[in-house]
């Protein structure tokens, strides 16, 4: 096992309720350690690059302008198994689907309004984390709490 970072997005739906400290306290008590975090608005040209795959689908302009409708709150979150970790915290994409308990279990009933993006596998997390992420943006510091969060070997 060794570490891994993440791309979380608080999404607009995220942001305009209020929930950025709830959804990242959640993360942090997890135990995943926060490498990067900024407040930004997204672009037509950046979301076309990032939902590429969703281009030729009929709600693609739809999730862009959703996407655009404020700023967004993009992070990057370390931790062993990060991604798996934080997509297993997020729950199923549609939250009316997503168990209680998870992220969008908690807080969403949309699919579309689903409060958070996050990678869906390590390759692409180092893509999209390059997207948004200038790399001085993103630091390594120690983290004084992980013999209490993980023990040696799961670290390396």
């Amino acid at each position: 096992m060794s570490l891994e970072r993440t791309l979380v997005i608080l999404k607009p739906s995220a942001v305009q309720r209020g929930l950025v400290g709830e959804i990242t306290s959640r993360f942090e008590r997890k135990g995943l350690r926060l490498a990067g975090m900024k407040m930004m608005q997204l672009t037509d040209e950046l979301l076309s690059e990032h939902y590429a795959h969703l281009a030729g689908k009929p709600f693609f302009a739809r999730v862009k302008n959703s996407m655009m409708a404020s700023p967004v709150i993009v992070c990057c979150y370390e931790g062993v198994e990060a991604v798996q970790v934080v997509r297993a915290m997020t729950g199923a994409t549609n939250g009316r689907n997503a168990v209680p308990g998870t992220i969008r279990g908690d807080y969403s009933v949309s699919a579309q309004e689903n409060i958070v993006h996050t990678s869906d596998s390590p390759e692409n997390a180092v893509v999209e984390l390059n997207r948004f992420f200038k790399p001085e943006e993103i630091f390594d510091y120690k983290l004084n709490a992980m013999p209490y969060i993980n023990y040696a070997e799961e670290c390396e």
